[in-house]
């Protein structure tokens, strides 16, 4: 799958984002090793706190499919954003080569590997 491919299907995603409060719509989709794809999108809460950023839910639909093996996330955002801090470390659970496509709605795009957007990362290497 090339990364075009990817970020429509986290355009299609970011089009059902629940986000009354910050208008800041995102969608994710994330590419398993197997082939499926994933999509989140985000969902605000009245109760700041108990909102969720899309590229969790798209890892956690995946993870509770049985999936723990990812190549690549797409992030569409209005200006192109990269995934917040809690998201990078959500990612790196699952591997630091993912890659993440920060991309803009009209399609622009730059390609990170986690690694570049979490170094120095904290991870199960850690609590050993």
């Amino acid at each position: 799958m090339d990364y075009e491919d990817l970020i429509a299907k986290a355009m299609e995603a970011r089009e059902k984002a629940h986000a009354p409060y910050s208008h800041f719509a995102v969608g994710a989709a994330l590419l398993a090793r197997s082939g499926r794809i994933y999509t989140g999108c985000n969902v605000e809460n009245a109760s700041y706190g108990l909102s969720i950023c899309a590229e969790r839910v798209a890892i956690f639909k995946a993870v509770s499919e049985g999936e723990r093996d990812f190549e690549a996330i797409a992030v569409v955002t209005e200006k192109g954003v990269t995934p917040c801090g809690a998201c990078r470390q959500v990612l790196l659970e699952f591997g630091e080569d993912i890659q993440v496509i920060a991309a803009d709605e009209t399609g622009g795009y730059r390609v990170f590997a986690l690694q570049e957007l979490l170094p120095e990362a904290f991870n199960s290497g850690d609590l050993e």
